[in-house]
């Protein structure tokens, strides 16, 4: 059974200014997520499901989706701020979808296979997705047999600002911890630091090699119910912290720590990028015309 490729665009990208999901950045106008249903077709994956917004689904589907028609099945599931389970409901100062995880949600649905879950906004490149596609394509796995693309730190930082990433720490390849970090920036000296909120805000180092999650994660189907049993005891605790949001990592995280489930950490050189910052974003048209320039990706993707 091929995996399917989940994606989620149903961020604006404040810091950004702009729904970035539909810049295009590639020599064609292609954006960076073509590049993610390209790469994820070539390496297997049969499916693609995009998380997206009611708000912008008609420019989402002219703009984007008409474009794979003719390549690889597509889909589309949707996110909203009342997608709650029954007995809940949205509190008042409430303005913002529940985050990344409650996104997955959206898709439980339509996948009933292996699957991958990326951001569309973040250019993976073609090892990362060679690397999890052959992962989920194996017949062995099981429910709860999980794992994620470990990006090295170094190889997913920009000049032009501050980033959050989920610090990993990993015992023989598989995933122990995962960390939310804030404000992971350069210092003058290039060496990469973070924010220590767990320590009176402290400023530490990260060193280049240490994996950290991208939200690249590899999962099986029965993900969606441990999901909706932890987002009913977020919504207990959370519901009424207007900016709570229920994220991935913290989901996996719990569910490492309870023996529900293992994660294997797939090691990989490839560089991330993405456009975090409006700054960004002629680094990664440059990028990606240098990846074309070299055959990594044809004149036109699709």
């Amino acid at each position: 059974m091929k995996p399917t490729l989940l994606v989620l665009a149903a961020g604006m990208g404040s810091r950004y200014g702009g729904l970035k999901q539909l810049d295009g950045v590639g020599p064609s106008g292609e954006t960076i997520k073509d590049y993610s249903v390209f790469d994820a077709k070539r390496a297997g994956f049969g499916k693609v499901v995009f998380v997206i917004r009611h708000d912008f689904e008609q420019a989402f589907r002219e703009k984007v989706l008409s474009k794979y028609q003719d390549s690889i099945p597509v889909e589309v599931v949707f996110q909203s701020i009342d997608a709650l389970p029954e007995g809940y409901t949205v509190p008042e100062g409430r303005e913002k979808p529940w985050g990344t995880n409650h996104a997955i949600m959206m898709a439980a649905d339509v996948i009933n296979e292996p699957f991958a879950v990326i951001n569309a906004d973040d250019f993976y490149s073609r090892d990362a997705f060679e690397v999890i596609g052959r992962w989920l394509s194996s017949d062995e796995r099981k429910p709860g047999e999980y794992c994620m693309v470990g990006f090295r730190v170094g190889n997913t930082m920009t000049e032009n600002g501050s980033v959050s990433r989920g610090v990993c720490t990993t015992v023989d390849g598989r995933l122990t911890k995962v960390v939310e970090r804030r404000a992971i920036s350069f210092d003058p000296e290039h060496r990469i630091t973070f924010v220590d909120e767990y320590d009176n805000d402290a400023v530490k180092y990260l060193e280049p090699e240490i994996p950290v999650s991208m939200n690249f994660w590899g999962l099986m189907p029965d993900y969606f119910d441990l999901s909706k049993r932890e987002f009913n005891r977020f919504l207990d605790k959370y519901i009424d912290t207007p900016k709570s949001e229920f994220f991935i990592p913290s989901v996996i995280d719990k569910l490492i720590r309870n023996g529900e489930a293992t994660v294997d950490v797939l090691d990989t050189d490839a560089r991330w990028f993405g456009v975090t910052y409006p700054q960004d974003r002629q680094n990664v048209v440059d990028r990606l015309a240098e990846l074309h320039r070299q055959g990594v990706y044809p004149e036109r993707l699709f």
